[in-house]
């Protein structure tokens, strides 16, 4: 929540999960004609501008690695497919990477769908990856349509189907996603082993979606040759009951967000329902 406390800033907390507010956002942006002439911006991936923002990360770690002159692979904890589709940019703009890692956890759609070609909604899983806890996958429709050769209508045509049943890519698109993507999907007791195993190892205290990456990369790196970029997610303070479970008394925050646990939350909790959403963007506007 948010501890930024000025009269032109508001936080909304959903009663629901964040495959409902996603839907609500891309719901708002499709027709913004409840904020009577108002303009919605978003900072997140559904804005071209956050993608390009990423796409510098694949590119000045692999030159660190000695690219272009060599290849890279990248492992990348992910959901919501906005930082991987960056890298997988990256690459389109020339970056020889040879091998894209997804990790996921329990909560394992993208790993399904390249796995066994199983691309099916299924119940959202509360794990102790919270950032990952996505089912519908929405970046990751930018990536089919490159797979699809940018056919819009069979793109089109497979996310409503996904949406009503159980559905499956063509082979030709999966056999292209596969070629360049691998993955891999940890759930929440393997996330407590690793953050032990890792902290053994390096002496390094990872966060729980950085953990699911690092046992990615242990299951199913292509080539020990290639340097593999395995990218973290988050201090592992932010994620608390993770790092306790695993047998750690806590994580402490950075001295420059001493405290930062202890000021002052300003939200406003409002229901699953684009309606009462809109409704209060419209209020609040400025």
């Amino acid at each position: 929540m948010t501890t930024v406390l000025a009269d032109n800033v508001f936080n909304i907390a959903i009663e629901g999960n964040f495959d409902d507010a996603q839907a609500m956002v891309k719901a708002s942006f499709a027709d913004q004609a409840f904020l009577n002439g108002t303009r919605l911006v978003a900072v997140n991936s559904i804005n071209w501008a956050r993608i390009m923002a990423q796409i510098v990360y694949y590119v000045a770690s692999a030159v660190a690695l000695g690219a272009p002159h060599r290849e890279v692979s990248f492992c990348v904890p992910s959901a919501n497919f906005g930082n991987l589709f960056a890298g997988y940019m990256a690459s389109q703009m020339g970056l020889p990477v040879k091998q894209f890692i997804i990790a996921t956890n329990a909560n394992d759609i993208l790993h399904r769908t390249l796995a066994d070609n199983d691309f099916s909604k299924r119940e959202l899983a509360a794990t102790l990856a919270p950032s990952m806890d996505i089912v519908v996958s929405s970046n990751f429709e930018r990536l089919l349509f490159d797979a699809y050769d940018r056919d819009g209508d069979a793109v089109r045509e497979l996310l409503e189907r996904f949406q009503r049943e159980p559905a499956a890519l063509a082979e030709a698109p999966l056999a292209r996603l596969r070629e360049k993507f691998s993955s891999f999907s940890v759930d929440d007791e393997t996330i407590l082993e690793v953050i032990r195993e890792a902290h053994q190892r390096t002496k390094e205290l990872l966060d729980p979606h950085t953990a699911t990456g690092y046992r990615a990369v242990e299951r199913v790196r292509a080539d020990r040759a290639t340097p593999m970029i395995t990218l973290a997610t988050a201090h592992p303070a932010k994620f608390a009951e993770a790092v306790v479970k695993a047998g750690f008394t806590g994580a402490p925050l950075p001295p420059h967000m001493d405290g930062l646990l202890e000021r002052e939350e300003r939200y406003t909790v409002l229901p699953a329902e684009l309606a009462a959403v809109q409704r209060f963007v419209a209020d609040n506007r400025r």
